[in-house]
């Protein structure tokens, strides 16, 4: 039996006759961070979507403790386990910040509505947002924005969050706040498994990089051991082309 809190086996993924994912293993532990780094078009957010039952895999087996997610009659409880940051936000424009992160706890979870507000409140404080609780998402930065979706995303406790691109769509200078969050959650332990394009992040924060090309997995390992002495020729090639353009 596998330690591991998932583990993707044989994942195949088609969308009409594109085959999007081909044969993807790998496996997440408990309190490690995972970065998924590879060209765009590689299947790095397919792979995720299909983590998070967003997407129906066409073959292969997602198992979360042990147990096959693909043959559960309970999707919506394994969701609650496993928390969701898209590049978007995906906030609720008509909510204030506050009303954004006790939503889902109050609905899904059955928290009393002091214990939600309570329990959203030190989330926002933990990601530097305590002081917009009653702010609009309009009236916030990307950058802001993103903050507030990570707190949303904790104040449903799951096991582990899944980030898709987190940085993707904010402006240059939002990125460093978001992306120091996300470190200060892995050196608290928070499990997580990101998709990004951040190649510095990866280097620093990752316990396991994971590299995809094509719909396949190229090559995983350490950080030290992807961005220092790459394997195969292609994770080469691509870390050359994104290390180039991040000076």
């Amino acid at each position: 039996m596998s330690d591991a809190l998932i583990e993707v086996k044989h994942l195949g993924k088609i969308f009409g006759d594109h085959e999007v994912l081909k044969d993807v293993d790998f496996s997440v532990e408990a309190g490690d961070v995972t970065c998924i780094i590879g060209p765009s078009g590689s299947g790095k957010s397919t792979l995720l979507r299909c983590i998070n039952l967003f997407e129906t895999p066409t073959s292969g087996e997602i198992l979360f403790h042990g147990e096959n997610i693909l043959q559960t009659k309970k999707p919506h409880e394994y969701r609650q386990k496993v928390g969701m940051v898209f590049q978007s936000f995906n906030l609720f424009s008509n909510m204030t910040v506050l009303k954004n992160c006790t939503v889902g706890p109050r609905k899904v979870l059955k928290m009393k509505s002091a214990e939600a507000e309570a329990e959203a409140k030190k989330y926002l404080e933990l990601v530097g947002m305590g002081a917009y609780v009653n702010a609009k998402p309009k009236q916030l930065s990307g950058g802001q924005k993103q903050r507030v979706a990570i707190a949303r995303a904790l104040a449903m406790k799951p096991e582990v969050i899944l980030f898709d691109e987190p940085t993707s769509a904010l402006d240059p200078e939002m990125v460093g706040e978001v992306l120091a969050v996300m470190k200060n959650l892995a050196e608290a332990g928070l499990t997580m498994l990101i998709v990004t394009h951040e190649m510095g992040f990866a280097k620093d924060v990752a316990k396991k990089v994971v590299f995809m090309d094509g719909g396949v997995i190229v090559e995983q390992g350490s950080p030290e051991g992807i961005f220092t002495a790459p394997k195969e020729e292609r994770t080469r090639a691509f870390l050359a082309r994104a290390l180039t353009k991040a000076e």
